[in-house]
């Protein structure tokens, strides 16, 4: 077990002891509830592609043991003595920030995720020093700037990964203005796996024509049925792809795999812009041409803030808008986190933590 001052509460999970790509149960120690903290009983955290970088360290920066796990959901059970928001028995999240500075201009923006000195909800480092533990665990301490509530309207299970696949496409969807109900605007989702599959019902809830992209034509089938998307196009085919030639607005690009840029960009109209919002282990291929003939641009987006956070959350309360998911008791964490690794998964893994199954 793990001592760190002032870190009293003993809380049981699971971690990553080494790059096996495998958790195991893990004992540690949380700080205590601080007078600006929320203790929460963690009942459900959704399994990011994410988690699966970290525990294996394909990035090359993890810090072990390693707790994942930045989609949680649960109860608050404590408050400090300057929270005035929240109170024993909420219904709340925490997403992907522990911490960041609270004084910068970024987070003066309530855009946290950007500072400079953001801890990040596993693998950071807070404040005290001590390193941050993720939501693969019994319990949670979170700085009351870095909760947001979950809305009635949502079940605990399916909002989970809203707190980062959600909010991850909400974010850019937003700042390019894919919001704004315009009539005839047309979204393209590259990839429909967590990300895309959100990514189709917030366009969707906002009257933009969405169009799947994908290399899978099995998914064409759920992309029309089950999510209502207005068109698919298999990447793979050079026809389909010439005959969606410049009839997209706004690409979201959700693929974590090495790829090219330059046939999603044929896509666009001219002026159109692709936000990439996943991370694949090697660089992506970007031509020239398709940018400097089409006036497009090409940008990158992650997470979002806490005030753009909660605004989705509440957004999805209104629209019914949740993730589609597979929950997965903590004896099954294993076995979910190798379906992910082949991508054997729809949509989202959540882990039910305070399930009567669960260890915890």
């Amino acid at each position: 077990m793990e001592v760190t001052p002032k870190h009293t509460q003993a809380v049981s999970g699971w971690a990553a002891m080494e790059p096996s790509g495998e958790v195991v149960p893990f004992a540690f120690k949380r700080r205590e509830n601080g007078v600006d903290d929320v203790t929460i009983k963690v009942h459900y955290c959704g399994m990011c592609h994410t988690d699966l970088h970290f525990i294996n360290n394909d990035w090359g920066i993890t810090m072990y043991p390693l707790v994942p796990g930045h989609e949680i959901t649960g109860v608050v059970t404590r408050v400090g003595a300057n929270v005035s928001g929240f109170r024993p028995g909420d219904r709340v999240g925490v997403g992907c920030i522990a911490a960041s500075c609270l004084d910068c201009d970024h987070c003066r923006r309530s855009e946290e995720n950007y500072c400079d000195k953001v801890a990040l909800t596993y693998n950071g480092i807070f404040w005290d020093g001590s390193v941050t533990y993720g939501g693969y665990s019994s319990m949670l301490v979170a700085h009351k700037r870095f909760l947001v509530r979950i809305p009635d309207a949502l079940p605990l299970d399916a909002a989970a990964p809203l707190l980062c696949a959600g909010i991850t496409v909400y974010s850019p969807m937003k700042q390019h203005g894919m919001l704004l109900g315009e009539p005839g605007r047309r979204l393209g989702v590259v990839g429909l796996g967590g990300l895309g599959h959100v990514a189709v019902k917030f366009g969707k809830a906002f009257g933009l024509k969405v169009t799947v992209i994908s290399t899978s034509p099995a998914k064409e089938r759920e992309a029309r049925e089950s999510l209502k998307a207005d068109d698919f196009v298999l990447s793979t085919d050079e026809r389909q792809m010439q005959a969606m030639a410049r009839s997209l607005d706004y690409v979201i690009d959700t693929v974590s795999a090495q790829h090219s840029l330059g046939p999603i960009l044929e896509l666009l109209k001219v002026n159109g812009k692709l936000v990439l919002v996943a991370a694949p282990d090697k660089p992506v291929e970007l031509p020239s041409f398709p940018l400097i003939f089409g006036k497009r641009t090409v940008s990158g987006s992650m997470t979002g803030g806490m005030k753009e956070t909660q605004e989705m959350m509440d957004l999805c309360g209104e629209h019914g808008i949740t993730a589609d998911i597979e929950l997965v008791s903590t004896d099954g964490i294993n076995d979910a986190l190798a379906r992910l690794a082949r991508n054997d998964v729809r949509y989202r893994f959540v882990v039910d933590v305070a399930g009567t199954g669960s260890r915890l």
